[in-house]
């Protein structure tokens, strides 16, 4: 196809997350979170995800890169005026836990932190932005990871209960779009990311996490109750990460290992959040992983009374599995590695681009769910140069964004409701698996660097304009 018809009021935008933009990492009563201990630079992950993290500020080793971001805190009006130049329907974003709740336990919120949000969302809708706001964004308070052990510890479901009624009751007027648990199903990869806790040998992982996921689960449901309740015709719902699974070959036993991975991945914490239980492979999974969870006696109940309302995504790369596979034949850049894949290019950082694999995923979610669906990460971190002139020409941020776009549109003439498209990131930020600013997703240029230098100026690049049209098209015109 070559017309795409996108939905008469569908949500075009951009997504950020709070703590890679905001900066004031201290300022406003906000505590510490989880973000403000990651170092910055291409070592983030491994010193994060080795056993034993600390949960410490080491500035003679490491820069923290998360404690400036861009200056979005102070500098938000600039941004969001920018946004609206682009002709953004919506615009994702997260709130900071920890402005909220510094400590995680109060049972006062920080007013001042309230207050931000109250002005973040009054510059929206000033400008005919509609948020979507994400409650729970890599950005769990400190004092709830090294005090309580993170989600591994059920008390954490009350606090945030507490947390999401708080922010229903004062953005009632302001929000009706919600989102729960960022990329939920990377918890069992990456646990200390959503769950806040780094498992203490690799043999203890699965167990730990998929009990701290259930006690998310319960605290998804609650949240969904809550939302319905307080805010009448607001909208609530989950988020994945989401990666189409191939077999590297037609080989039957690639196949079923393909499947399985796909289905572990990429569909129990959907089907639990959108059909309201565990999924039938889940027994066989659990059983063969030694994986015991504890429940309380409604769990299972709650989480069945209350499903979300939609399905919400990244979408970044696609996965190539094959059931024995050599070092040489790994994916390294993807974030989790699977095989090569040899009909894909990748990007400055290794990740497989395939545009297809977003129809494909679309399609999947679509026919298992059936619940409107709506892609609210998806962008191509590169390096940027900027031009004598001051110009910056991403033409292949361009051709990136165009490729999915036009995939999206297929999924739609496939069937598939979607409800909306929020580019990652719309604005330089820094970049959550490598802490760095060289890993640049923007349409807005931000004058800084991984050595901390710039005067953190914005600067439109060629992909403002080109998104711009599109947007004013509504997805008719992406050349």
């Amino acid at each position: 196809m070559t017309n795409y018809q996108f939905p008469e009021g569908f949500l075009w935008g951009g997504a950020t997350a709070a703590n890679q933009l905001e900066g004031a990492y201290l300022e406003g009563g906000k505590g510490m979170n989880l973000a403000d201990v990651m170092p910055g630079g291409k070592v983030r992950l491994n010193v994060i995800s080795k056993p034993g993290f600390d949960f410490k500020i080491d500035k003679e080793t490491y820069t923290y890169p998360n404690h400036d971001g861009i200056d979005f805190y102070h500098r938000y009006a600039e941004d969001i005026a920018l946004f609206a130049e682009m002709g953004f329907k919506t615009y994702r974003m997260s709130i900071a836990w920890s402005r909220i709740f510094p400590k995680g336990d109060e049972l006062e919120p920080n007013e001042e932190g309230l207050a931000f949000y109250d002005r973040i969302f009054d510059e929206c809708l000033k400008h005919g932005i509609e948020p979507v706001v994400t409650i729970s964004h890599y950005e769990m308070p400190l004092y709830l990871i090294t005090e309580y052990g993170g989600w591994r510890n059920r008390e954490v479901i009350s606090f945030f209960e507490r947390y999401a009624i708080t922010l229903f009751n004062r953005y009632k007027n302001k929000v009706k779009y919600w989102l729960t648990f960022n990329e939920i199903n990377g918890a069992t990869h990456l646990p200390i990311m959503s769950l806040g806790f780094s498992p203490a040998t690799e043999d203890v992982r699965l167990q730990e996490s998929f009990q701290g996921l259930h006690h998310q689960f319960v605290a998804s449901s609650l949240a969904v109750k809550a939302c319905h309740e307080i805010i009448p015709g607001s909208q609530i719902g989950c988020m994945l990460i989401y990666m189409p699974v191939y077999a590297y070959d037609c080989n039957p036993v690639n196949v079923l290992h393909a499947l399985k991975e796909e289905q572990v991945f990429n569909y129990i914490c959907g089907d639990v959040q959108v059909r309201g239980e565990y999924p039938a492979f889940s027994k066989r999974y659990f059983k063969e992983n030694d994986i015991n969870i504890e429940m309380q006696q409604n769990d299972l109940e709650t989480i069945k009374q209350y499903p979300v309302d939609f399905i919400s995504l990244s979408y970044y790369m696609s996965r190539t599995e094959k059931k024995e596979l050599t070092e040489e034949e790994k994916a390294s850049g993807n974030l989790i590695a699977g095989v090569k894949n040899p009909f894909l290019k990748a990007s400055d950082w290794g990740w497989e681009i395939d545009p297809t694999g977003l129809r494909i995923g679309l399609n999947q979610l679509y026919d298992r769910y059936r619940v409107p669906l709506f892609v609210v990460e998806n962008g191509l971190g590169a390096y940027d140069t900027v031009e004598e002139d001051g110009s910056i020409n991403d033409d292949y941020r361009i051709d990136y964004l165009r490729e999915h776009i036009k995939a999206m549109g297929e999924a739609i003439e496939d069937g598939v409701e979607l409800m909306g498209y929020t580019a990652w990131g719309c604005i330089d930020l820094v970049s959550m698996s490598t802490g760095e600013m060289s890993k640049r997703y923007g349409l807005i240029y931000v004058d800084k660097h991984d050595d901390g230098s710039g005067t953190v100026e914005r600067k439109k690049k060629k992909s403002f304009y080109w998104y711009k049209n599109v947007i004013s098209t509504n997805g008719q015109e992406l050349e």
